[in-house]
């Protein structure tokens, strides 16, 4: 969702659990694996402060090639071995015991049966696959992580874990959890990403959507390339690109999961020439340089990437509607009775959406409005939403918005409706919080609605608080518009089978990578063209 909140302290990382598994042995189904008779003495090993005791996480279910191949190396040692020796008894060379002992190896079921006669234990102590104390289980963490996706993908060395201080062996794999977890929150589910939103709109309604630290950094900017008023020109906001120090370039190549690629090295900023001939060439430049103005670095995190983009929103608004302009107008217009999205729009130039979610910063702040705003697709689904008034939205168990459905009595749902999508479309709507008045529009292409609105003892202040249209809700009871009549439900409940129109993003994990869903190999090749010489 687009808007702003500030940076708070990082979450703690938790840790990953268990360590991933890559090879398996075909005789571990014959049986079922045992508690390890030194397990229960190996919580109470050492280790470095603040990491958690590795054999307490969940426990391997099976054996592999690793975890025989140590306890062999347990059992050998606790018989007095030599590799030599215990090599002679079975009939290998001492080489081939290693091999299996660093589980480079699988032995076969006839070998395992030598082994364990030849230390004098069941094969069943072999094949369990718990830790024979703490250290063995730091020892397979480490390895098993080495043996990684993750850790291969990284190119790094391989450290060899049996020669290492317990201290050194417990600060290696709690580096090597953090890692797992730093990659898991980029990879961010359906519901972490959930999650972010949530807190993120209920920081944004705290500070009634305002941000003077951004206004700040605005003005600043503006000021250097001697803005003196009005709508932003083109001219202008090349000004922002060149005080920079970023030459801009317009191609046709751009990677198609970018809106704009900058090289840092060369100060260029790549954009599609699509952007010139769009609606606004405006946004986009400044919503690229955005994030250069205030000296975002590589986020840490999905919430960290959210942040930094809901930021340069946040700046590239307030560089196309600067705060010195866009607040004289509104108090007039508010002075006026006549407060108007169209005409905050028109006077700026800028989108509809724009202009909507630009109102929502300055309401509060300045006019003393509480306001709400919807972005809703035509299917009812919530893509945005923002609320200091108390307009009851629908929630997931998560407490999210997004991905819900509208009330069908909304003004964001009830638009959709109306043939007349020229005009602005205003309604009130009585809800078990109150009543509100909106106004909405239909964005160009059909697909989505954006509405604005106040509380009832607000509306004074609109044009437009003289419609007739009001509607009725009770969500977020089901029986309001969720729920349907008692006479269908009979006639067709258990007869009918639709087939969903679901968004595939639904179901999957948000796009992996530092700039989730920005394919890193297109952009790296895409700068390699374009490179100066």
């Amino acid at each position: 969702m687009d808007g702003f909140y500030l940076s708070e302290e990082r979450l703690p990382f938790r840790n990953p659990g268990a360590p991933c598994h890559s090879e398996h042995m075909t005789t571990r189904t014959a049986r079922t694996p045992r508690t390890s008779r030194a397990a229960s003495g190996a919580s109470g090993a050492s280790g470095a402060s603040g990491a958690s005791d590795p054999s307490s996480g969940p426990a391997v279910e099976a054996a592999d090639a690793l975890s025989i191949g140590r306890r062999v190396r347990h059992f050998r040692t606790e018989a007095g071995l030599t590799l030599e020796q215990l090599g002679e008894r079975i009939g290998r060379a001492a080489s081939q015991i290693s091999v299996m002992e660093n589980g480079k190896r699988e032995p076969s079921l006839a070998q395992l049966r030598d082994l364990a006669e030849a230390l004098g234990v069941s094969a069943d102590d072999l094949l369990d696959p718990a830790p024979v104390d703490a250290r063995q289980a730091l020892e397979l963490e480490v390895e098993r992580n080495q043996r990684s996706p993750l850790y291969t993908s990284l190119r790094l060395p391989r450290v060899k874990v049996k020669s290492l201080p317990q201290d050194a062996l417990t600060a290696i794999a709690g580096l090597q959890r953090q890692l797992s977890e730093a990659v898991r929150r980029r990879a961010a589910t359906p519901e972490e990403a959930r999650r972010v939103n949530r807190n993120l709109r209920e920081r944004m309604r705290r500070q009634g959507n305002h941000f003077p630290e951004l206004e700040r950094v605005a003005a600043e900017v503006l000021d250097r390339i001697g803005y003196s008023g009005g709508p932003l020109s083109q001219r202008q906001t090349a000004a922002v690109a060149d005080d920079m120090g970023y030459s801009l370039h317009y191609v046709s190549d751009l990677p198609p999961s970018t809106r704009a690629v900058a090289d840092t090295s060369h100060r260029r900023l790549y954009l599609s020439h699509d952007d010139v001939t769009g609606h606004d060439p405006r946004s986009h430049l400044l919503t690229a340089l955005a994030s250069h103005i205030l000296g975002h670095s590589t986020p840490a995190d999905y919430e960290e990437f959210l942040t930094q983009r809901v930021e340069a929103n946040y700046l590239a608004a307030a560089l196309l509607m600067p705060e010195s302009a866009a607040v004289p107008l509104l108090q007039s217009a508010k002075k006026n009775r006549s407060i108007s999205i169209e005409e905050l729009r028109d006077m700026f130039g800028v989108s509809y959406e724009t202009s909507a979610h630009r109102f929502t910063n300055l309401a509060t702040a300045h006019l003393g409005l509480p306001v709400h705003f919807m972005k809703v697709h035509s299917s009812g689904t919530i893509h945005k939403a923002y609320s200091n008034d108390g307009l009851p939205f629908p929630t997931d168990p998560l407490g999210a918005v997004e991905g819900q459905y509208a009330c069908k009595r909304f003004t964001s749902r009830t638009v959709h409706r109306v043939s007349d999508r020229f005009s602005p479309y205003f309604q009130y709507t009585d809800t078990p919080n109150g009543t509100y008045w909106c106004t909405a529009r239909v964005l160009p292409g059909g697909d989505f609605s954006i509405s604005v609105g106040v509380p009832f003892a607000h509306v004074g202040w609109f044009e437009g608080r003289e419609t007739p249209k009001r509607s009725r809700s009770e969500c977020p009871d089901p029986d309001c518009c969720r729920t349907p009549p008692v006479d269908l439900a009979e006639k067709w409940e258990g007869a009918s089978w639709p087939s969903a129109r679901t968004h595939a993003s639904l179901l999957a994990a948000v796009p992996p990578g530092v700039f989730p869903g920005v394919d890193t190999t297109e952009v790296y090749a895409f700068l390699d063209r374009h490179a100066p010489e």
